[in-house]
């Protein structure tokens, strides 16, 4: 389906597994296809430790709804970037923050004219989640994305 107008938010999910060295995203897309009964991924774009580095993984097109948040129309209105790992004991690390703001959010602000504060939590909006996770800081990542995105 595709997206009806402006989106205004971006919306942060983890996957709540443990991440490894090796990709995880094909295995959430087949997941979200085959369980879920969904066309695709529900999720537009995603960060995920591939080996010693970090990858930013495409999802569905910007121009589709997500499939993650049925709340408040959250799938139409927001941007949906999924991390892979679990933040529910154990923060996300510094260049984890830095390259999804780099990579991902950032450049999404720009295109879309999202300011700082529509950087939502998924669990934001589907209050019996934790997503993206008790210790993912978002207000932390706010800062990162806002400071990046002002010296653009």
């Amino acid at each position: 389906m595709r997206g009806l107008g402006q989106r205004s938010f971006i919306m942060v999910h983890h996957s709540l597994t443990p991440d490894g060295t090796s990709v995880s995203w094909g295995a959430i897309r087949k997941y979200h296809v085959e369980t879920m009964g969904w066309h695709d991924i529900g999720y537009h774009m995603g960060v995920e430790r591939v080996g010693d580095h970090l990858e930013a993984l495409v999802g569905r097109p910007e121009d589709e709804d997500a499939a993650a948040c049925n709340q408040e129309q959250m799938n139409r209105l927001a941007l949906h970037v999924c991390v892979v790992g679990d933040y529910d004991i154990v923060p996300p690390a510094d260049e984890l923050l830095n390259y999804l703001a780099r990579y991902v959010i950032v450049p999404w602000m720009l295109r879309h004219n999202i300011t700082p504060d529509r950087i939502v939590r998924h669990g934001d909006y589907a209050t019996y989640k934790s997503c993206p996770g008790r210790a993912f800081d978002i207000e932390h990542l706010r800062l990162i994305a806002g400071g990046m995105s002002a010296r653009t």
